[in-house]
């Protein structure tokens, strides 16, 4: 149901290239997750986490000279994809001073929405966790659940703190194409259920052609980059929902014209952009999440999301998403839903989201491209992504306020948060809150009901 933009920088200079350069040397964050059997008995992994590369700097091999500046591309060095993929260099991170990431305490992650630096400034930012210097991290997460503590509580209206899974490659797309010299070490590959056209260089060559500016410093090309995506957590300190988008595609794709969804063509792409939102406050419920609420985002919590198959086999299909919450040692089931027309249940399931689209009046593009066991089958081979943004189409309104901001919000759907449709303005809420983070802690993966306790 978002529109996530993956471009949100204020310095020109960090973008995305594919081959390697050596001015600034790359180290990954460490954060450290946890597999678990059963409740207690669970198992360190030494994970890291890389930034993505369309935050970085790109620059021509043989010197500094920019490949990309403001929202346009250097013409002598990119002249077209393939050879623009030749001539530009990648470049390592200084992640704490240039990008606000950093990790205050093993385990835990916090991402800063601006962070001052010698370019000017940063806005928000998007990690992948890595299994290895040069692989991401592959989750099977069927018949399993993941579990992770957040602390929203400096998170307002507007922005987002994200934790979802992409349909990536292992490898960021370097065995795939030739033209990717960096890979999943400098953060490359990237896709989404949006088909994102704002990505810099997609399939190791630059999207250069058809290439136009939205704003200051990010435009789109006639490439986009599809895949599918689970949705753990999108959420800030007023509004939050999961949601799994299915594609017809089960890797990595370029998609280009129709296929891309954009438009008039969003129900004809091949992916479910909309997806199956489960929306507390959109699903009648307007005082279980936030600040003094049910659950009280005041204060740290933890997000349980469990993937249950039709036969409790890490093989089965997916047939449910469940998701509860522990605060102060107290389990916290999901809200029900309070809609007409829609069973009270608290999950997510096909008949749930046909029921909701329905009610709704929403176009039920889950369904058509495979619902439940198309996301199941996706969810064999996800990468982890953590994020923190602000929303330059849509202000974030598809979350925490009422979207469309022109529909009645009597209208059932139409409400899913509190906030005031111009809160999350790019331009306000990045002057008026950037010091802005969002941290998230304790990550594991496991069994299902293996992952946590409760008093």
């Amino acid at each position: 149901m978002y529109k996530r933009v993956a471009t949100a920088l204020s310095f020109a200079s960090l973008v995305l290239g594919q081959q390697v350069g050596t001015l600034t040397a790359e180290k990954h964050p460490s954060l450290p997750i946890e597999v678990c059997t059963a409740p207690g008995s669970c198992t360190k992994e030494d994970t890291t986490v890389v930034l993505d590369a369309n935050w970085r700097w790109t620059h021509v091999t043989s010197g500094y000279t920019n490949c990309y500046t403001g929202n346009a591309w250097n013409t002598t060095a990119c002249p077209d994809g393939k050879t623009c993929a030749a001539n530009c260099a990648i470049d390592g991170a200084d992640y704490e001073k240039t990008y606000g990431i950093t990790t205050p305490q093993s385990g835990a992650l916090r991402l800063n929405f601006v962070t001052k630096n010698e370019n000017g400034q940063n806005v928000g930012s998007r990690v992948y966790l890595m299994a290895s210097d040069d692989k991401y991290r592959l989750f099977n997460l069927l018949n399993k659940e993941f579990t992770f503590d957040v602390d929203v509580s400096k998170l307002p209206c507007g922005l987002n703190g994200a934790v979802y899974f992409s349909e990536m490659d292992e490898d960021g797309g370097k065995s795939r194409f030739s033209g990717n010299k960096a890979g999943a070490k400098y953060g490359t590959g990237y896709c989404d259920s949006q088909c994102p056209q704002d990505i810099k260089f997609i399939n190791g060559e630059a999207n250069v052609e058809g290439w136009g500016g939205s704003d200051g410093n990010s435009g789109t090309g006639n490439y986009g980059t599809c895949c599918a995506e689970m949705d753990i957590w999108e959420a800030n300190l007023d509004a939050t929902a999961y949601t799994p988008h299915p594609c017809k595609v089960n890797e990595q794709t370029r998609c280009e014209g129709i296929d891309c969804g954009s438009g008039d063509n969003r129900y004809s792409g091949l992916c479910d952009k909309d997806g199956c939102d489960f929306n507390s406050f959109r699903m009648g419920n307007k005082d279980f999440y936030g600040p003094e609420k049910t659950v009280d985002t005041s204060k740290p919590f933890t997000i349980v999301t469990q993937f249950v198959t039709d036969d409790g086999t890490d093989s089965g299909t997916l047939k449910s998403i469940h998701r509860f919450y522990v605060q102060d040692g107290k389990v916290i089931p999901n809200s029900e839903t309070v809609i007409e027309g829609v069973d009270p249940v608290n999950y997510i399931s096909d008949e749930f989201c046909q029921q909701q689209k329905t009610a709704f009046g929403d176009n039920n593009y889950f369904a058509t491209v495979g619902g439940m066991a198309a996301m199941g089958k996706s969810l064999e081979k996800m990468v982890l992504v953590l994020s923190v943004w602000d929303d330059h189409a849509v202000s974030m309104n598809w979350l925490d306020s009422n979207y469309p901001t022109d529909a009645d919000p009597s209208k059932p759907g139409v409400a899913r948060g509190r906030c005031d449709p111009e809160a999350g303005l790019p331009e306000r809420v990045e002057k008026e809150h950037p010091d802005a983070y969002v941290v998230y802690s304790n990550l594991k993966l496991g069994a299902i009901n293996s992952t946590f306790t409760a008093a």
